[in-house]
């Protein structure tokens, strides 16, 4: 019989770490390309894909199968707030790092509530990005230095009582859409959209859809939606 022989400790197997997938989204090249350098880097880290605006992230994200997605908060046509609730509500398991040249409490406040698990400046140490990436594959909120710096209470308790499908729908329909077109883009009866309406009415105490329009320009629900305010 062939003796069986121990492996040597020096050929033990080592463990075999499956790299984080993110996805950069960024409507200026150099930002994109920048963070792209810095990431690989890190070998426990595959950017692969680079992107320049929401809808293509969101037209890709099941094809793709990010980890995380790091995601500009200002572009054109569908900015970063609006992304991020769509691909939450189709695949609530990826992890959105906002980023963004904005520290002022409103942007901040508005990114978490919209289901961002982070908040960064761009202009953070290279560093910095791996940790924040590192924390929410953790399950961990991160926000850099400056963000934590900005951020305040609002001291207002009555849009955390929305749901992220109402808030989903407030955002679009302060953007001035129909129940109709909201109904086309988030895929749901226009009946199931009224219902939404009159709820989130209810919930904020008001009566009017120009009232919407207002709320959500004073508690920052259009910030980093690509609408001119």
């Amino acid at each position: 019989m062939t003796p069986i022989i121990p492996p040597s400790p020096n050929r033990a197997a080592q463990p075999c770490t499956v790299p984080t997938r993110v996805v950069i989204v960024d409507d200026h090249p150099m930002v994109a390309e920048g963070v792209e350098a810095i990431l690989e880097s890190y070998d426990d880290i595959e950017v692969i894909a680079t992107l320049s605006d929401g809808r293509q992230i969101i037209d890709q994200v099941q094809a793709l199968n990010p980890d995380v997605i790091l995601l500009d908060l200002n572009m054109p046509g569908l900015g970063g707030l609006s992304t991020t609730e769509i691909i939450l509500e189709r695949r609530p398991n990826t992890r959105i790092l906002i980023l963004s040249m904005h520290d002022s409490p409103e942007y901040i406040t508005s990114a978490l509530s919209h289901g961002a698990l982070g908040y960064l400046l761009k202009d953070v140490p290279t560093d910095e990005i791996k940790r924040a990436i590192d924390s929410v594959m953790a399950g961990e909120r991160y926000l850099c230095t400056g963000a934590q710096g900005s951020l305040t209470p609002t001291g207002d308790g009555a849009r955390e009582q929305l749901t992220n499908r109402e808030q989903t729908i407030l955002l679009q329909l302060a953007q001035g859409r129909s129940n109709k077109d909201v109904a086309l883009a988030l895929e749901i009866s226009v009946r199931t959209v009224e219902t939404h309406r009159k709820n989130i009415k209810r919930k904020l105490g008001i009566s009017s859809t120009a009232g919407l329009t207002r709320y959500a320009l004073e508690h920052g629900v259009l910030q980093g939606t690509g609408v001119q305010l």
